[in-house]
Formats: C-alpha cells, sequence, structure tokens
C-alpha cells in the first residue's frame, strides 16, 4: 500500500465560525482527539507555512512526535488544510483537509485525508495499521469536536 485516503463528516450545532476558530486553535487539539497527548510546541498564530508539533499517543501504540505545516487557513471560506509528518524524519505524510458547511441549525464538518506512505515499514506495517486506526479515531474526534464546541 503506497498511500490510503478517508473522510468522515458529522453535525455540530453551533456556528461555523465557532467550530472553525475551534480546529484552527492547536492548543486545543488534545480537548477532542484523544490520540493527541499534548502539544509541543505552537506558533502565536496560524498562518499558511505554520507549524505545530503534538506528540501522539492513540491506544495501543507508542508515543510519537507529530509535526503539522499549515497549507490553507480560510476562515471566510471556512477551509482549514495542513500536512503532518512524523518527527523522526520519516518522508511519509498525511495530508488533513476540513471543510465546514454552515445548516440551519449548526454547520457540517468534513475532514478528509490522504496518507502517503514512502517507506518499506510504513507500507507493510504501519500503514494498514494506521489506516485501520484511523477510520475509529476520527469519527470518535468529530464527536468529541461537537461536544466541546458545545460547551
Amino acid at each position: 500500500m503506497n498511500e490510503f485516503h478517508g473522510t468522515a463528516t458529522t453535525h455540530v450545532d453551533r456556528a461555523p465560525e465557532v467550530v472553525f476558530d475551534l480546529i484552527t486553535d492547536p492548543s486545543r487539539l488534545p480537548e477532542w482527539n484523544a490520540a493527541i497527548e499534548k502539544v509541543v510546541d505552537q506558533p502565536a498564530a496560524l498562518a499558511e507555512g505554520a507549524e505545530w508539533t503534538v506528540a501522539m499517543h492513540p491506544p495501543r501504540m507508542p508515543r510519537w512526535g507529530s509535526i503539522s505545516n499549515v497549507t490553507t487557513i480560510d476562515r471566510r471560506g471556512l477551509r482549514f488544510a495542513y500536512e503532518t509528518r512524523n518527527a523522526d524524519g520519516n518522508p511519509s505524510r498525511v495530508v488533513w483537509s476540513w471543510s465546514i458547511d454552515p445548516t440551519s441549525s449548526g454547520c457540517d464538518v468534513t475532514v478528509t485525508w490522504t496518507c502517503r506512505l514512502e517507506t518499506f515499514d510504513r507500507r507493510h506495517f504501519g500503514g494498514p495499521m494506521r489506516k485501520r486506526q484511523l477510520a475509529r479515531e476520527v469519527p470518535n474526534s468529530l464527536a468529541a469536536l461537537a461536544t466541546v464546541a458545545a460547551e
């Protein structure tokens, strides 16, 4: 496997701008993403090219550092995208794209991901395992995002 993709959507009963501000605040990631243990480093403000680092610790997995780099941040269009890579220097990458679509009762939040596996170990071992995990983790994170946004 050289690449895999996924997508998940949830409805949030809050204004789209409130949700956008929540997903674009790296300091709040551990509140709604259970795979993120803590934020290690973040910029003063997000802009294209800005980076943040988190300590990942999904259930039944070892810890690792993950560095994210903003590729798109469009508050007016309610779009946000970034690329993550492992802090150990492995060239494999995940591209995350978020869109928020207003509805009459809040907004629909959709996240898509494309994981590009560049090394033998990621293609044959880590990638297939992570694909299964993300299929569970991301919908759980979106449900938690909806709960946090409602507070």
